[in-house]
């Protein structure tokens, strides 16, 4: 890492403050001059992935996009992530897990069918280590994601700002309501990842994934209603990885 310390708590504070009165692009600019040479940004390739893939191409094109591929994803998620870096012009740095699906299962199963211990583990394998990799060859301490509060209860009280182990991970669209990231989709004709218009309210990888039913929420749809969040969001801290 370049850097281990960010800002400090007031510093923290005084740009929430700041971020309030700029809008999305403003933010990413502000961002893109702050922590140059050590940020880099997510994109899932999911359902409203193309918000932060546009406000990143006209606002900030100098920082990275890093996708986590854990090799699980649908179908149409790969094929979406192909159109979109078409659409945009973008080049996107793929990170996969460091061992395949099919060592993964043959050494230790479904881990995602054997309860929370089984899908930590899986997290940590698929997520965790591969972003934690491309943070480390970026001399990266500073994350840029697209998650919003409205997307879940889990998310909900989010700020703009979040400190996950030696890692600063920045939200510059989190207080967007869903019909701002309609209205901005529309305005750009930017499409919407094709399993949208088939029931699915979030995506992830397709063994924990599902449609929603009549009355689901958001995290009734992912892990069989047990968790929300991927594993991912919880965790950003350099850790050491074994299969």
């Amino acid at each position: 890492m370049k850097a281990t310390r960010i800002m400090t708590e007031g510093e923290l504070s005084g740009l929430a403050e700041t971020f309030q009165d700029l809008d999305a692009g403003e933010r990413l600019r502000l961002l893109s001059e702050r922590f140059a040479g050590r940020i880099v940004a997510t994109s899932s390739f999911g359902l409203q992935s193309a918000v932060m893939l546009k406000l990143l191409k006209d606002h900030a094109p100098g920082i990275p996009v890093v996708f986590i591929d854990t090799g699980y994803l649908f179908p149409e998620t790969y094929r979406y992530a192909q159109d979109l870096q078409e659409r945009l012009g973008l080049e996107i740095e793929v990170y996969s897990p460091a061992v395949t699906p099919a060592r993964q299962e043959a050494l230790h199963g479904r881990l995602w069918e054997q309860g929370s211990e089984g899908m930590d583990q899986y997290a940590r394998i698929n997520k965790i280590e591969p972003m934690n990799r491309a943070l480390l060859e970026h001399g990266a301490n500073v994350w840029i994601s697209g998650v919003r509060r409205s997307q879940s209860s889990t998310r909900a009280a989010k700020g703009f700002f979040e400190q996950q182990a030696k890692t600063l991970k920045v939200y510059p669209i989190v207080d967007w309501t869903d019909r701002e990231v309609a209205d901005y989709m529309a305005e750009h004709r930017l499409p919407p990842h094709p399993l949208a218009k088939l029931g699915y309210v979030t995506m992830g990888d397709w063994h924990s994934t599902k449609r929603a039913g009549e009355g689901d929420s958001a995290e009734e749809t992912r892990f069989n209603g047990e968790k929300y969040e991927c594993g991912l969001h919880l965790d950003s801290g350099v850790q050491d990885f074994q299969i």
